[in-house]
């Protein structure tokens, strides 16, 4: 008997540069240990496990999620927390959620259906599981950052045996 190899993915829209590239240096200066391996990002599905005849239909399935989407602009603005529920501090999405919810839905919909452990909420991730003094400073330091860009693509990531994420696959958006 054979074991079906289980790869596991994410789709996420990926922070433009130089944003995303300040909003890691910010997470690794806030202490977390995951800031190198996670580029910045806003999560359109979750960590999820696919064996590969799901994992050929989900991309297919993205392609098509693309197709239906037109690229739209998101502001990300002040910091937010999901403490006392989880360690984590992140920037809040101010423009472009209905946009984000509409994607998470539609990719969830196809060949990869799944339970959210907490509900959607579209967000930028600046610190996650970090001393209480770390969470308070990433709040504090970034309540002011704003940005606005243009989101014309989602990436398909795979989760590597070192436990980085890395982009495999761009799905642009470009719905009418």
């Amino acid at each position: 008997m054979s074991v079906a190899r289980l790869t596991t993915i994410g789709v996420s829209i990926p922070i433009p540069a130089p944003h995303g590239d300040y909003l890691q240096r910010r997470r690794a200066d806030f202490g977390d240990p995951q800031a190198w391996r996670i580029p910045t990002h806003i999560t359109l599905l979750p960590p999820t496990e696919v064996d590969e005849q799901t994992y050929a239909a989900f991309r297919s399935h993205c392609t098509a999620v693309a197709a239906a989407h037109t690229p739209f602009d998101v502001v990300l603005r002040g910091t937010g927390t999901f403490r006392p529920l989880s360690d984590v501090v992140f920037i809040q999405v101010a423009r472009g959620v209905s946009n984000c919810e509409s994607l998470e839905r539609a990719l969830r919909s196809g060949p990869v259906t799944r339970n959210l452990d907490f509900y959607y909420h579209p967000h930028v991730t600046v610190a996650h599981n970090v001393p209480a003094d770390s969470l308070d400073r990433a709040f504090t330091d970034l309540a002011d950052y704003s940005v606005t860009f243009e989101v014309d693509a989602y990436h398909l990531y795979e989760q590597g045996d070192d436990g980085a994420w890395r982009p495999v696959d761009e799905f642009t958006l470009d719905g009418s």
